[in-house]
């Protein structure tokens, strides 16, 4: 008899963040990235908040998560609803929220076997602090 239910490994997983950086599998990317339990990752908004278009959320909606976190960088920052309207459209679901709490409820939902895809936008700072 099972006493414990299988536990998702994810293939993906984010292994630490701080001022400008972000690490998936403990490799570092400082710029802004979108990350899949199932895919590597990808870079996004690479040019900052200020820079992101609804083509930006059009290939995110085709790929069908559940849900999206949207970490807006070390302060939370809300994309103007047209942005968002690829997402919206089919339904999918989307939290705002800063990169660091992005980073630890995208870990939380896949572990739990969710189909969650997280975009992290990073601040041009130094990088210091770790998960």
């Amino acid at each position: 008899m099972k006493l414990q239910p299988d536990s998702n490994q994810a293939a993906h997983h984010i292994s630490g963040h701080g001022p400008g950086f972000v690490e998936v599998n403990a490799v570092r990317y400082t710029h802004g990235v979108c990350v899949t339990p199932d895919a590597h990752p990808e870079a996004w908004g690479v040019h900052g908040f200020d820079a992101l278009t609804e083509a930006d959320f059009a290939p995110i909606a085709a790929r069908g998560p559940a849900v999206v976190l949207i970490g807006t960088g070390s302060r939370q920052r809300f994309p103007a609803p047209v942005l968002l309207r690829p997402l919206m459209a089919r339904g999918i679901g989307f939290e705002v929220m800063t990169t660091a709490a992005a980073c630890r409820t995208y870990n939380i939902l896949v572990g739990e076997g969710r189909a969650a895809l997280a975009l992290l936008l990073v601040d041009a700072e130094a990088a210091t602090d770790v998960l």
